[in-house]
């Protein structure tokens, strides 16, 4: 298992520049699918779950080509066969393969998409979209097998707003015959992300970023480009960060509307920071307003950065309360972040952070993408040497991430 070691409590200034957003990458990949001949998707991120949805590509028989950050897709060779759980389980976005070759072929074998184990993440809402859609969807010991004769627009009510759910529906029906209104839709960037990429290449679809999309279905996609949005996640964590241990620690290649929600705490707490249209530079302060933070869907308190602002929040005067409303099982940081000094209680969905405490680095366990990143956030205003251990969760979703914190003033190797 490979792990990052950190020496602690380096002040951090410089410019760390964000990549692509994994969460759009994912999704637009296996969208190229629906496509009748090549697409190029620029700003690909170089992290691990970019190379697993290759992998699928490439095991259908597509042709896919990489020059740094762009990537060429032709799919004209694919062959519909059904994809084994050794490559569908490495990574929960396998599943927009599903709705992609359903939306295509109007048939698909796959089985239950893997990813972090932040809680049960079921895909129920997608599938009640596909049966809506006029798909029979039969389960078979975790392997989906589901057909259609016909698939047909029709009207969806998602019963929450996911994004998952909101981006297969979209993936499925914009190849179905007829109209497909989806409410109560999902409203993050990423899903406009892939609804530019689609009408650029010949969908017909309209209100991607609202509660109400609508999707005309089409019987070609055809060639065209597209490029993957900054990642907010990735720039809300070095934001963080900022806050953290930063002197005029510049964020740069980022959207900041993205990440308001965080902003908007973070001045709350207190923290200086200068804002600019495509950059935020911050620095850390002596004193932090506690706060209380709620996650919600977009635009509210992003999910993936309730774990790396619960380090932060240890560095605050006072009690800050978080609540977790999108997944049960995403405290799993908190152990090993009391580990190393922090005094946090769980109490059902929320968790207490008393603070300030010194942490001291120790030997603690990157148990999901998003719990690595908090860790490593704390191995790195920490006394003394942090290991991370299982850091191949951390590689999922953060690119070259110890280049761009050495560069900055960091201590930090990886070992493999």
């Amino acid at each position: 298992m490979a792990k990052l070691i950190i020496e602690g409590n380096k002040e951090l200034s410089g410019t760390i520049n964000i990549s692509g957003a994994k969460n759009s990458a994912v999704a637009l990949i296996p969208a190229a699918i629906l496509s009748d001949e090549e697409v190029t998707i620029d700003n690909i991120p170089n992290i691990s779950d970019i190379e697993a949805l290759t992998e699928i590509l490439e095991y259908l028989g597509a042709k896919v080509s990489r020059d740094d950050t762009l990537m060429k897709i032709d799919t004209r060779s694919i062959v519909n066969k059904p994809i084994p759980e050794n490559i569908s389980a490495k990574l929960r976005a396998s599943y927009y393969f599903m709705s992609a070759l359903l939306g295509k072929y109007k048939h698909v074998e796959m089985y239950f998409p893997g990813g972090c184990k932040i809680g049960k993440r079921p895909i129920d809402q997608t599938l009640k979209a596909f049966e809506a859609l006029g798909a029979i969807v039969e389960e078979d010991n975790n392997k989906y097998i589901i057909d259609a004769e016909e698939l047909k627009g029709t009207t969806i009510y998602l019963d929450m707003p996911s994004v998952g759910a909101t981006i297969n529906t979209i993936l499925v029906a914009c190849r179905a015959k007829g109209t497909t209104i989806l409410r109560n839709a999902a409203k993050e960037p990423e899903i406009v992300n892939v609804e530019t990429f689609l009408n650029q290449i010949g969908a017909k679809i309209t209100g991607a970023g609202t509660s109400e999309i609508k999707i005309q279905g089409v019987e070609k996609l055809s060639s065209g480009f597209t490029e993957v949005i900054p990642d907010r996640i990735e720039a809300g964590t070095y934001v963080i960060l900022g806050a953290l241990i930063g002197n005029n620690l510049k964020i740069n290649n980022i959207i900041p509307d993205h990440i308001r929600s965080l902003t908007s705490k973070l001045s709350e707490m207190g923290i200086p920071m200068t804002i600019d249209n495509s950059s935020i530079t911050i620095s850390k302060s002596k004193k932090k307003n506690p706060v209380a933070i709620t996650t919600l869907g977009y635009p509210g308190f992003a999910t993936d950065l309730q774990q790396p602002v619960t380090t932060l929040l240890t560095q605050c005067q006072g009690v800050s309360l978080l609540t977790e409303t999108i997944y049960e099982n995403r405290f799993q940081n908190v152990e090993y972040l009391n580990k190393m000094g922090a005094n946090i209680i769980i109490k059902d969905k929320t968790i207490e952070i008393y603070g300030p405490t010194n942490l001291k680095g120790c030997e603690v366990k990157a148990t999901d993408l998003r719990a690595g990143a908090c860790l490593v956030l704390a191995g790195l205003i920490a006394e003394g040497t942090t290991t991370v251990t299982d850091v191949e969760h951390i590689l999922r979703g953060y690119e070259n991430i110890v280049e761009k914190l050495t560069n900055v003033g960091a201590k930090i190797t990886l070992e493999k």
